[in-house]
């Protein structure tokens, strides 16, 4: 029953974001309040299935990130919005900080290397999207930023070691702080 109602998420998401945000001038900036809202939302039709826990934003990610690519929009400047408003609607559901980050940063990998997106290139977006939304509610943005480095890490490990490598040269390049992460995670 879980399966279906997460296959019915992805869905619903990808439908939800192609209505909404269609004709929108910027969808980055737009993105942030309409998945945050269809986070919350579905978070409260979930009801008993719950238990779900984090494969609910993972697959509002899923369904976002595909809604996005079929609006005909670069996709990976979108990453942002779109981790933010789902990690600012996940927290406000319930979910603690650290697993939505790690699960939703790590969907977003996953979604953009089945979309045959630059997976590094939304592992950057992706952290800062999750560091952000995090911010956004008063979070602890040093654990947010650790803990969507090491999930953006993992994702790509399990990707590929060439995938693992192409993010982990992204990052260093672009997030604050995260040579010292992947170091300590070396160790």
């Amino acid at each position: 029953m879980a399966f279906n109602m997460i296959s019915k998420v992805v869905n619903g998401v990808k439908g939800g974001v192609v209505s909404t945000l269609k004709g929108s001038a910027d969808i980055g900036s737009a993105s942030v309040k309409v998945l945050k809202d269809i986070t919350v939302n579905t978070f409260k039709g979930a009801g008993e299935l719950i238990e779900t826990g984090i494969h609910i934003p993972a697959s509002i990610i899923s369904g976002a990130i595909t809604g996005v690519a079929e609006l005909g929009v670069t996709v990976v400047k979108s990453v942002k919005g779109i981790v933010d408003g789902v990690i600012q609607g996940s927290m406000e559901s319930g979910i603690k900080e650290q697993d939505a980050v790690k699960g939703i940063v790590s969907q977003a990998l996953f979604s953009a290397r089945d979309l045959g997106l630059n997976v590094a290139d939304v592992a950057v977006e992706a952290v800062n999207g999750a560091v952000n939304g995090v911010k956004q509610l008063g979070g602890d943005t040093l654990s947010a930023t650790k803990n969507s480095v090491m999930a953006a890490i993992d994702a790509a490990t399990e990707i590929s070691n060439e995938t693992h490598d192409a993010v982990v040269e992204a990052l260093n390049e672009s997030i604050d702080g995260s040579k010292d992460i992947i170091n300590e995670i070396k160790k």
